[in-house]
């Protein structure tokens, strides 16, 4: 029997996950109307579940989405019955909002409180939650897909996988770059500005919800919290210092320098480490600098379950104590192949992969 999947503890006000779906057969069908309908879909599901798309990339057989979950707001803290319709309509449109509208005043005349609470909740159900943001996605598009293409039965293999992720700045940076740079891995292109269907494209592009993802993670300081001059980072710096992150160039060199090299990131990418050669220094044993690391298939992104610093898998595995036998007497393993600049800025997982970590 397959465990029932990981979410985040009720004691953490605000979680992050890495989720990847794929095609049944991973059938290459995701064309560019495909992927404009699927990120369509994403959008309106976001406003509705009261989440934020962090990062993601749609390709052609898979996509990844990095979404930030807040916890379920208590009973009194949601919308009335009007906010509620309001919310629907906003996002899912009339019909939705008039049929949820008829069927709330028809219980409250009625004077079937009951009814008119279950019905709410139904509906609450569907925000703020991981799973349910995923499976009307999945489910949504799927319906689209099979009209626009005459088909018929599922489009997508088994569940989908999920990674929590510490919401601090070295782990979700590093998991949004991994994320944007798909597109780069799969030698579809040597820039991720240049392939539409990711969220740094679509911030370089003028996106408002990408370009706010941006900058919230420009802002993040890496040991935790937020960077002194968060608050005044404007979306043409963010933009520079994600930019920067995604290439392995210091945020903090002078601008001359980063103006200078601004047409020159493709050369830069050029000058990182080439994947074979990464995995070639790995088989000998050796790390690499998480701009080339990043720049491999790394399963620990899609299999670790929980990435992030020591403290934080070890206080989950603390949480998700009941999953692990009991020889197992600590939680946190760090990856495998990626160098360690500090111990602050080391990541950490669940599981230890002895074969396989790089595709």
């Amino acid at each position: 029997m397959r465990l029932r999947r990981l979410k985040a503890p009720t004691f953490l006000p605000v979680a992050y996950y890495h989720c990847v779906s794929r095609v049944v057969d991973r059938q290459f069908v995701l064309g560019e109307e495909e992927k404009d309908k699927l990120i369509e879909y994403m959008r309106t599901y976001e406003r509705f579940g009261g989440l934020r798309v962090i990062s993601y990339c749609i390709m052609s057989n898979h996509f990844h989405i990095l979404v930030e979950v807040p916890q379920r707001p208590d009973a009194a803290e949601r919308p009335d019955d009007a906010g509620l319709v309001a919310k629907v309509r906003s996002c899912l449109g009339d019909k939705l909002a008039n049929d949820l509208e008829w069927q709330l005043e028809l219980h409250r005349k009625q004077g079937n409180t009951s009814a008119a609470e279950e019905l709410r909740d139904r509906w609450f159900g569907r925000m703020w939650d991981i799973s349910a943001f995923m499976k009307v996605l999945k489910q949504r598009f799927t319906q689209w897909f099979n009209g626009r293409h005459r088909r018929r039965g599922t489009l997508w293999e088994d569940r989908f996988r999920s990674v929590l992720v510490e919401g601090k700045g070295q782990a979700l940076r590093a998991m949004a770059a991994y994320i944007d740079l798909n597109p780069v891995r799969a030698k579809i292109c040597d820039d991720p500005k240049d392939y539409r269907w990711c969220g740094y494209a679509e911030a370089v592009a003028g996106g408002k919800e990408a370009r706010e993802a941006v900058a919230f993670l420009a802002a993040l300081n890496p040991h935790g919290g937020m960077k002194p001059d968060a608050a005044a980072i404007m979306p043409r710096e963010a933009l520079r210092r994600w930019r920067c992150h995604l290439f392995g160039i210091p945020e903090n060199e002078s601008r001359q320098k980063n103006e200078a090299a601004k047409g020159e990131m493709a050369a830069v990418h050029r000058d990182r480490i080439p994947r074979e050669k990464a995995l070639e220094v790995l088989a000998r044993g050796g790390k690499l600098s998480q701009a080339d690391y990043l720049r491999c298939k790394v399963r620990y992104f899609s299999d670790g379950a929980v990435i992030g610093g020591k403290a934080f898998v070890d206080e989950m595995f603390a949480a998700f104590r009941d999953r692990f036998g009991p020889n197992r007497k600590d939680g946190a393993r760090p990856l495998r192949g990626l160098a360690d600049d500090s111990k602050e800025e080391r990541l950490f997982n669940f599981r230890q992969l002895r074969t396989g970590v790089f595709g």
